[in-house]
């Protein structure tokens, strides 16, 4: 190669775009206390109105205790916190806003799952990929639930459904993006089809998820075994 030519390819390669990692949390909203309460003895949970919360900033330390610089943009439900505020009569949108800052995180505010996946879609920026997909939130074999037992008795209004993970754009993440979801049965269906969609595995659990630890500074945990979504339920 002759030595022009040689400074030519060195030119464009130093003004070549690097991708940049954003890594993204997503928290669905927890349950009103007056709908828990009237389920049957055994059957109420969710009654911390901070799992989904303290669960996102859990791992939001993992991902700066690995890169202190890294660029991390948190979803969140904002509906199920209002309600659960008036609720309790507590301002939990507010202390929400306060957390984002302390750890200097991005924070988008959503009200539907549609909303849900928009953000999702934005999170990357100028030649970046996400990195990393978290969720942690209400969730049934077939869907996320971003609201669950906050407007309807045990039932959800806002929500991510496996027929949906079209409308969110596969190529935003890095090829070996780490995903993972940590709501109830996610491995039993959804799983597949988030790999089967977006060309990248899904963790998930078979069983039903524990937010106990969290309070402990852990991750939840699955009550049985994760998977990738390489089939159903496996």
């Amino acid at each position: 190669m002759k030595p022009s030519c040689a400074l030519s390819v060195l030119a464009l390669l130093s003004v070549a775009p690097v991708a940049h990692a954003v890594d993204v949390v997503m928290s669905g909203g927890p349950a009103l206390s007056s709908k828990e309460n009237l389920r049957e003895k055994g059957v109420a949970h969710d009654k911390w109105w901070a799992n989904f919360i303290r669960a996102a900033t859990v791992r939001i330390a993992l991902i700066q205790a690995k890169n202190p610089d890294a660029k991390i943009t948190w979803i969140v439900y904002r509906t199920g916190y209002e309600r659960r505020g008036k609720e309790d009569g507590k301002p939990y949108v507010q202390w929400i806003n306060d957390l984002a800052k302390k750890y200097k995180v991005k924070l988008v505010w959503v009200s539907s799952g549609e909303g849900a996946i928009k953000a999702l879609n934005n999170a990357p920026r100028g030649g970046e990929k996400v990195d990393s997909f978290y969720y942690f939130g209400h969730s049934n074999l077939y869907a996320f639930m971003l609201d669950y037992g906050n407007d309807i008795q045990a039932a959800s209004t806002a929500w991510i459904h496996e027929s949906e993970l079209g409308q969110i754009d596969r190529n935003i993440f890095a090829p070996n993006a780490d995903c993972w979801s940590f709501g109830c049965y996610t491995g039993m269906s959804m799983s597949y089809w988030w790999k089967q969609t977006l060309g990248l595995p899904l963790n998930g659990n078979l069983d039903s998820t524990q937010y106990g630890p969290v309070s402990n500074g852990y991750l939840p945990k699955g009550n049985g075994r994760w998977v990738k979504g390489d089939r159903y339920g496996g």
